[in-house]
């Protein structure tokens, strides 16, 4: 499990930077200043979780059963939060309206949160 997790860490970390770029790059002529705002907020948010889940694959402190919950829980946040962000802050781009699923964006974030507070609860169970 732990090198999956570092491997999703990577992979997420990486896309964060590429997606930085482009939007830093190419979004810059074609969106307005709040929405490239909105388009870092989640590369911001995926490139915190890719750390994260770095942290969480290399620590002995974090259970095995944590892990596992703190991945998914990670893996399924980042894409309903940066992945919703990313195409509501480029809607004006598309003839579709992206809008429609802003509703996931606040379920990510709370997923994003719940990992949090599992590795919490995980290491506060832990005897020292």
């Amino acid at each position: 499990m732990n090198k999956k997790i570092i491997s999703t860490g990577a992979i997420l970390g990486a896309i964060a930077i590429i997606l930085g770029a482009f939007g830093a790059h190419a979004l810059k002529k074609v969106l307005d200043v709040e929405q490239l705002s909105t388009f870092e907020t989640g590369v911001k948010y995926q490139m915190y979780h890719a750390l994260f889940l770095l942290f969480v694959g290399t620590s002995v402190l974090v259970s095995e059963k944590a892990k596992k919950a703190i991945y998914y829980l990670v893996i399924t946040g980042t894409v309903f939060f940066s992945g919703s962000i990313y195409l509501l802050a480029t809607n004006d781009l598309t003839s579709f309206d992206f809008k429609v699923i802003g509703f996931v964006t606040p379920i990510g974030g709370f997923l994003l949160i719940m990992a949090w507070i599992w590795l919490f609860f995980d290491l506060f169970k832990k005897k020292s």
